[in-house]
């Protein structure tokens, strides 16, 4: 009888088998289980695999002790930084490839003509010399730039700095970004908040548009921006900017068609200062460089915006059309002469070939490109990159 009880106790019992629903939902829930870990470990693999090779090389089953703890961990110059994040990361090359891609005229006017002239010289002559100040001029860089550069291209032929036309090309890059970047923005510091931007530029050129891009720009930096529609003449001006509010997120300080812009800039500002705004936009009437007396109404709202906060305007930004080449070396030259301009607003750089007009402007009249406009979406006004543009336009 004892025999018999131990034989049974030995025996193993059959296994249960389950369902099959049963089954699949457990695989189904051990796949998630597993791809959920590996999601919310993966980012820490590393620096866990390294924390635990220490003690897993010493036999260790689990963490040291609490004595031992401190002589384990790696002192502070060896812990790794903060890996960065990935968007960062692809912003610029991804935004680059844009660029690329909506400066495509300009660069085959420019570049591509560059390339050809380049093509099959030995060496640097005074024809080809000719030929390139030639396609500089037609490239609407501008007589007064174009000149420049030949003659200090010309200067280091004679000095045999340069002899191979192969090293042309980079040697006009090098000329170009030293002359982009030669300039820097005259801003007023604001002595607190809120900082006041007037935006002017003549009809058409897409101000009310960029005042809106620049808004969205600022929101994406945390700031909060308030506008003012200061551009009481055309009709419909105030309606358009406070679209544009609506659709980026911040207030419109406005007044009806017809009334006094420098009284709008008044309650604007202060509005302001009330609400503790970061940044003011005033989106101003498009006038004619050439008309006198549109051009003094810009210098009284000038006038009201001192008087209301001190230093304002920090900043003038004059918004130019690129389709417009040489006029805008003009615009930017009498603007720049009656109001005080501090930046420029390149926009519409993705509609021409007439890109290398960028370059003129800063030349002569010594005033920085601070935006560009490459399309009609939101993120289609970014901060200027000199190095990116050349790059662009050129290869």
């Amino acid at each position: 009888m004892i025999k018999w009880f131990k034989r049974k106790k030995k025996r193993p019992e059959p296994p249960v088998e389950a369902e099959p629903e049963q089954l699949e939902s457990s695989a189904d829930e051990l796949i998630e289980a597993e791809v959920d870990q590996e999601i919310t470990t993966w980012p820490a693999q590393t620096a866990e695999a390294e924390a635990q090779s220490v003690p897993e090389a010493a036999g260790l089953a689990g963490p040291p002790p609490a004595d031992q703890a401190t002589a384990m961990e790696p002192p502070p110059a060896a812990i790794p930084a903060e890996a960065p994040e990935g968007p960062p990361a692809v912003a610029k090359p991804r935004f680059f490839r844009r660029l690329r891609e909506r400066l495509s005229k300009t660069r085959q006017a420019f570049g591509a003509n560059l390339d050809r002239l380049f093509l099959g010289h030995k060496t640097i002559d005074l024809d080809l010399l000719d030929q390139l100040e030639e396609l500089l001029i037609t490239a609407d860089l501008g007589v007064e730039t174009s000149l420049e550069l030949i003659d200090r291209t010309r200067e280091k032929v004679k000095r045999r700095e340069l002899t191979d036309p192969a090293r042309l090309k980079a040697h006009l890059k090098e000329e170009m970004l030293a002359l982009l970047t030669a300039v820097t923005a005259t801003t007023t510091p604001a002595p607190a908040k809120p900082r006041v931007v007037m935006v002017i530029g003549v009809n058409g050129v897409g101000k009310t548009t960029t005042i809106a891009k620049l808004a969205h720009y600022d929101t994406q930096q945390g700031q909060k921006v308030l506008l003012v529609a200061a551009d009481t003449f055309r009709a419909a001006a105030v309606e358009q900017l406070e679209i544009w509010g609506q659709r980026v997120g911040v207030p419109v300080i406005k007044q009806k068609t017809g009334a006094d812009p420098a009284a709008v800039v008044f309650d604007g500002l202060q509005a302001a200062l009330a609400r503790g705004v970061d940044t003011v936009y005033i989106d101003t009437a498009g006038r004619l460089h050439t008309k006198v007396n549109l051009m003094e109404e810009l210098k009284k709202v000038r006038r009201t915006a001192e008087k209301k906060i001190m230093g304002a305007p920090h900043e003038v930004l004059l918004v130019l059309d690129a389709t417009t080449g040489q006029n805008a070396i003009n615009q930017a030259r009498l603007f720049h002469e009656a109001i005080g301009v501090t930046g420029i607003i390149m926009t519409k750089l993705d509609g021409t070939a007439k890109g290398g007009v960028a370059l003129g402007v800063v030349k002569e009249t010594g005033l920085p490109i601070t935006f560009i406009g490459v399309g009609e979406q939101m993120d289609d006004l970014r901060p200027f990159d000199a190095e990116a543009y050349l790059e662009a336009i050129i290869g």
